[in-house]
């Protein structure tokens, strides 16, 4: 795949053009204020001890959006003294949580994990086990123009309040040190730790975000070639009259503008030739972070993260949590 995007002299200097909205902290804090209003406990249940033996693993469900049940996984590492760190992990886009053994990596190197299941997806990689009951108006098969017309019925809006809420409760989890949370994710998953990490305040210590996803996304929906971003071509390309207020319900969820509220140490990374996130959308998220950061560029990487950044952010996780 040619490079498609900017040089790389431009995307060190490039920024993101849309502007933030006036009341964007004041949107995130009504939603977020709502969705522990109608918290109800988690619930937490062992899961295959014969399976995973001395790694603990529990069935997890807690309170998302809307009072919305959400599933997840909280693995134990074998041996693990407590309070342990824990790394909460989000999934990439069309999967679910999966099962447990698709995430013993960080377990084995002695961090607790907890994944977030993806409501509404899951099937088209890796399955999942939560629905999206609050789906409104017309859309493009997928998500991404769920909701579209209006930012508090947008699915994406739900998705950061149930990232938030994972953060939430995975430092009220047994065996966790809350002063040591870490975010991670690729592709959605990476957008999404950069929404936990700027939506959660000081509460999260590192995140790391691979290809990020729903960055600069009004940029990504005009130069991305692959999806998701091409779903919101196609259904404003029908949907002529809805272009205003969809442009302006994706200011809410874009992880370039949220990214100025990130205080945690960050890793991320871009392949200059990924058509699924165009690497200047990945950039305009990383020059808006002022805490400390690190960005891992792979100049002939598409949007599969290569094995060598796998291990890097592992270690990455390691040393500013472990």
């Amino acid at each position: 795949m040619p490079w498609f995007d900017m040089r790389e002299a431009e995307l060190r200097e490039y920024r993101i053009a849309t502007a933030e909205p006036a009341d964007l902290d004041a949107f995130w804090a009504c939603h977020l204020r709502r969705a522990r209003e109608q918290a109800k406990p988690v619930e937490l249940v062992r899961y295959a001890p014969e399976t995973y033996g001395d790694l603990e693993v529990f069935d997890v469900e807690f309170s998302g959006a809307g009072g919305d049940r959400i599933k997840g996984w909280y693995l134990r590492p074998a041996g693990g003294v407590a309070p342990l760190p824990v790394v909460v992990t989000f999934i990439g886009y069309g999967g679910g949580r999966g099962l447990p053994v698709e995430h013993t990596r960080l377990p084995a190197t002695g961090l607790a994990q907890f994944v977030m299941d993806t409501r509404g997806q899951g099937g088209k990689w890796t399955v999942g086990a939560t629905g999206d009951s609050s789906a409104v108006g017309p859309a493009f098969p997928g998500v991404m123009t769920r909701g579209l017309s209006n930012p508090d019925d947008y699915y994406y809006t739900r998705l950061f309040v149930d990232a938030v809420r994972a953060v939430e409760e995975a430092a009220e989890l047994p065996g966790v040190d809350p002063s040591r949370i870490g975010v991670a994710g690729g592709s959605q998953g990476g957008g999404l730790a950069l929404a936990a990490a700027a939506l959660s305040g000081d509460r999260v210590r590192v995140a790391q975000a691979d290809v990020p996803f729903l960055c600069d996304i009004q940029r990504g929906i005009t130069v991305g070639g692959q999806p998701p971003y091409t779903e919101v071509a196609s259904f404003l390309s029908q949907h002529v009259d809805l272009v205003p207020q969809a442009l302006e319900t994706l200011r809410y969820v874009d992880c370039a503008l949220l990214a100025r509220r990130i205080t945690a140490r960050c890793l991320l990374s871009v392949g200059l030739m990924d058509e699924v996130c165009p690497p200047s959308t990945v950039y305009a998220a990383y020059h808006e972070i002022s805490a400390p950061k690190e960005l891992a560029v792979s100049r002939f990487g598409t949007h599969a993260v290569p094995s060598i950044q796998i291990e890097r952010g592992l270690s990455f996780l390691r040393t500013h949590l472990a």
